[in-house]
């Protein structure tokens, strides 16, 4: 009973941690999404948003909790992200209608600057991240069904990429049609989708040993959930 217990509680903390490192990782980038980079990996410089480096954590995230916790419990973290979204959007608007001090390290034209469009910002990342987040964990399920709770490897990548998709087309097009020419679109759309498709490649391992982890420390069987 006391072993029940404890390990119920262990259930309980991670997926606690699990979640809070799903919202922080939306919530940044959504906050760094109007700084752009080249990141060179020798073979092709990607121009993306810095807010692209933490987001497939996102997905490798409520792949874990799909994977462990199981479809409902998942959906409701992703949902949770999204009203913490609407939070840090509230207090950027709020932020905004103070103004700052005199010797103030950030004035109001930076605070402005850096903020200014990030209601366009995050409205554009929430109408993709809850297309791309639902049907992720949708895809998930449905590969752990096709597959009978086999081939971790397939509903990983294959439900990612294809949100990642959607994600990066929604995004881009929120932000950027008329403001951007359609060739440089497509390019922003590829560059995204492509990185983030070389990040599910990179992250599957991870998922592997997480998952393997967990469902050792709870006694679950392949396909099991809690």
């Amino acid at each position: 009973m006391v072993i029940a217990k404890n390990r119920q509680e262990m259930s309980n903390m991670i997926f606690m941690i699990l979640s809070a490192v799903f919202v922080a990782s939306l919530v940044t980038c959504n906050l760094i999404a109007n700084k752009f980079v080249d990141i060179d990996l020798g073979f092709h410089v990607f121009r993306v948003s810095a807010g692209i480096l933490p987001y497939p954590i996102t997905f490798l995230v409520t792949d874990i909790l799909s994977e462990i916790y199981g479809r409902d419990k998942t959906n409701k973290v992703v949902f949770s992200g999204f009203i913490a979204s609407l939070f840090v959007l509230l207090f950027l608007w709020l932020g905004a209608q103070f103004n700052s001090i005199d010797g103030s390290p950030v004035s109001d034209s930076v605070y402005n600057k850096v903020f200014q469009n990030a209601w366009r910002i995050i409205a554009a990342s929430m109408v993709a991240y809850l297309s791309a987040q639902f049907l992720d964990v949708k895809l998930f399920h449905f590969w752990k069904n096709l597959t009978k709770g086999k081939h971790l490897w397939l509903r990983n990548n294959a439900s990612t990429i294809a949100s990642q998709l959607v994600d990066t087309t929604l995004v881009i097009g929120v932000l950027f049609i008329g403001v951007w020419t359609s060739g440089e679109i497509f390019s922003a759309v590829l560059d995204g989708w492509t990185f983030k498709m070389l990040c599910a490649f990179i992250d599957t391992p991870i998922f592997y040993v997480l998952t393997g982890l967990l469902r050792r420390l709870f006694d679950l069987e392949m396909g099991q959930e809690i």
